[in-house]
């Protein structure tokens, strides 16, 4: 019942001053109804890219010397995986083709002499390691980008006789030989479409999220005597000219890259739209430029025009590879982060690389935090990229603890990339339910059908606090324990994060009334 003190306030609030007061009282009362559901909203999911380089020439860091059992090695690479996902990177770049070889089942180049210790020698039990990988990265949340070489043929440290089916073996008028080095020639048709298949085979039979390639294209050039050596490419560059060619041999040799970076970017998209190209230049394009800049030219020494491919959209992401300390003034690594940005007019992930391993030697951990602190700051970039992955693992300088305090501390999902695709997945199920004995809330939960699901964002609320996690867009479940003092979640949501990026309609959970 309302008592006449209170009808008298109320016919109070009809006079014009009361109307007035009443709106003000109302609009107070709604704003603190928002505020109050903005508090319990869950919080923005954050995106950046944070991967890792797995380097397998050389045993670098995976696998950590050649002949260690199957069971070694793959407990090894779930060591890799497990720290990634512990750090809350969201991505591993895995090399799987080394010198015109293979670290997963290849039907045309041989098994990677740094698996057994023998190139052409397979692993035992039918293991390959490019699916194992997949599978196990997948269901850490983790994309797995296969990260390959495309013309060196022969490292120089080598440590088992070339295979009958290698292709020096098979086709050797495609291959020159450079210093320590066999190389297939890029300036030779036959060569540049061998590697091609290659590279689309890997994307057309094996799940993964990304195809990446590091700065090699041209050898990096070496020396006698102080006189640069040249490249042994005279026999195609004569065929060229024979052919009616005009192009001075730099331009030639940039083209024949130009050319295999579109043709492949166009063969990646067309077997899986929804793969990622991702290429990582030298870090200086060429010396001045930006204004100030010097030192190496890649793009007159190893013919790679990454400013060009930029340009013209032919890769998803760039990874320039910034691997100088920030004392470096020729090298200065806020001004070229800002120079590659700049030369993104379509708007592609640029995720500088990062000298982790350089750690202890020419720089402290705080300086790799801080050239991520900047590489935040910077609008337009989109992550970073460790080089390596041993550098993380072993906690150089205190990097892992120190980025998993403070820098990385949340989680975080790639970025989006809607030119690839901006098709959403369906809503997962989920499912939970209280378990009297011993005490628990059980929940169950799988990806909806339809569009493939990448990863799965779960955000859980108690009270108005929120804890966010990134799992695999795999069927699982999670039992939640009553603890002394630990109340269990009001909400739980699970929001589908599709190929390309895009976040499709949370699943939720809400806590039944009386479970306390």
């Amino acid at each position: 019942m309302v008592d006449s003190t209170a009808m008298n306030r109320i016919r109070a609030l009809t006079t014009t001053g009361g109307r007035i007061f009443l709106g003000a009282l109302l609009l107070g009362l709604l704003t603190g109804i928002l505020s109050a559901r903005a508090a319990d909203a869950p919080p923005a999911i954050s995106r950046e890219f944070r991967a890792m380089w797995i380097a397998s020439v050389g045993n670098i860091d995976w696998p950590t010397k050649p002949g260690l059992s199957v069971a070694q090695q793959q407990q090894e690479l779930r060591v890799l995986l497990d720290g990634a996902r512990s750090l809350k990177l969201n991505a591993v770049l895995l090399q799987v083709r080394t010198a015109c070889d293979a670290l997963y089942a290849s039907p045309y180049e041989p098994w990677s002499e740094y698996l057994t210790g023998r190139m052409g020698e397979a692993p035992g039990g039918g293991w390959d390691p490019l699916k194992f990988a997949c599978t196990e990265a997948h269901a850490r949340g983790l994309e797995l980008h296969a990260w390959v070489n495309p013309f060196r043929a022969r490292y120089h440290q080598a440590i088992s006789p070339i295979s009958k089916d290698h292709v020096s073996s098979r086709h050797p008028d495609w291959v020159v030989s450079y210093v320590k080095h066999l190389w297939l020639d890029p300036g030779n048709p036959a060569a540049r479409e061998w590697s091609l298949k290659v590279i689309t085979d890997i994307v057309r039979r094996y799940d993964i999220d990304g195809l990446h390639m590091d700065d090699y294209f041209y050898p990096y050039p070496e020396k006698a005597g102080g006189v640069p050596i040249p490249f042994p490419d005279d026999p195609s560059y004569a065929r060229y000219r024979r052919s009616g060619g005009t192009l001075e041999r730099d331009d030639w040799r940039r083209d024949c890259i130009n050319s295999f970076v579109q043709q492949l970017n166009s063969s990646i998209h067309s077997t899986k739209p929804w793969v990622k190209f991702g290429i990582s230049p030298f870090g200086i394009w060429r010396p001045g430029f930006p204004a100030g800049i010097k030192g190496f030219d890649a793009f007159a020494q190893l013919h790679a025009d990454a400013r060009l491919w930029l340009q013209n959209g032919w890769c998803d992401y760039c990874a320039p590879q910034l691997y100088w300390s920030l004392d470096r003034k020729d090298q200065n690594f806020q001004s070229l982060l800002r120079w590659w940005i700049e030369q993104n007019p379509h708007g592609r992930w640029i995720v500088p690389g990062l000298a982790s391993a350089s750690i202890g030697k020419d720089r402290t951990a705080d300086d790799t935090a801080n050239q991520i602190r900047i590489t935040r700051q910077e609008g337009g970039a989109a992550g970073v990229v460790f080089w390596n992955s041993s550098s993380l693992r072993d906690n150089l300088g205190g990097i892992s603890v120190g980025l998993g305090r403070e820098l990385f501390a949340r989680p975080a999902i790639v970025p989006a990339a809607p030119w690839l695709g901006r098709r959403a997945p369906e809503r997962p199920i989920l499912e939970g339910r209280f378990l009297p004995r011993p005490g628990a809330i059980r929940l169950a939960w799988k990806p909806g059908s339809g569009e493939p699901t990448s990863v799965l964002v779960m955000q859980s609320r108690t009270g108005s606090q929120w804890t966010t996690e990134v799992i695999g867009a795999i069927p699982g479940g999670r039992e939640i324990p009553r603890r002394r003092g630990v109340a269990f979640p009001d909400e739980v949501r699970l929001i589908p994060v599709g190929r390309t990026g895009a976040l499709g309609e949370s699943a939720v959970w809400n806590r039944p009334e009386g479970v306390r």
